[in-house]
């Protein structure tokens, strides 16, 4: 269950029919290559020192100091969404074993516990923190641009709603990670 609620926290992130939301590997089919493409086209990591760079600035500071000095508020759900995406990818890549993945995730952890008590207020601070990442994309073209926050609002919509059997935020509740851990 524990498995489960730390690969959650990207749920946000990975909405293509090829993600998965429920295992650390990050695809429903094997596909380095794509994990690797990914990470090189998106993030600029080539290799395992990057990815590592990468995470140690998420956990840091991440985008939600900029957030913090533009709104007085630092969404780490946003930072903590992304940390998750990528250690899965490196995963994924081949770029960290799959105890490097765990320990990453798991130090992760206690600091999202300690600011978030709900997946709503997670949900919430994920669309401010990427609603700011998104207006600051300037001198792309519509096209180019990462979907529209309406989406991603829909999306965090159906990862909310009780009625969604398949949503990892209702496999694993939020409270899960509290309490001793157990088979789903």
């Amino acid at each position: 269950m524990h498995q489960l609620w730390m690969v959650s926290l990207s749920a946000p992130v990975n909405w293509d029919r090829d993600a998965s939301r429920t295992t650390l590997y990050p695809f429903t089919r094997i596909d380095d290559d794509a994990a690797r493409q990914w990470l090189a086209g998106q993030w600029e990591i080539t290799s395992r020192e990057k990815l590592i760079g990468r995470l140690d600035g998420l956990a840091r500071t991440g985008y939600r100091a900029r957030v913090h000095r533009l709104l007085g508020v630092a969404p780490l759900a946003w930072d903590a969404a992304l940390y998750v995406d990528i250690t899965r990818r490196g995963f994924g890549s081949g770029m960290i074993s799959e105890a490097e993945a765990w320990t990453a995730l798991k130090n992760i952890v206690p600091t999202v516990v300690r600011t978030y008590a709900t997946w709503h207020e997670f949900a919430d601070h994920y669309l401010l923190g990427r609603k700011v990442w998104r207006d600051g994309l300037q001198g792309w073209s519509e096209a180019d641009l990462p979907a529209p926050h309406a989406v991603a609002e829909a999306h965090l919509r159906a990862l909310l709603d009780p009625a969604n059997r398949a949503s990892p935020w209702n496999l694993a509740p939020w409270d899960a990670i509290s309490n001793p851990d157990h088979a789903r």
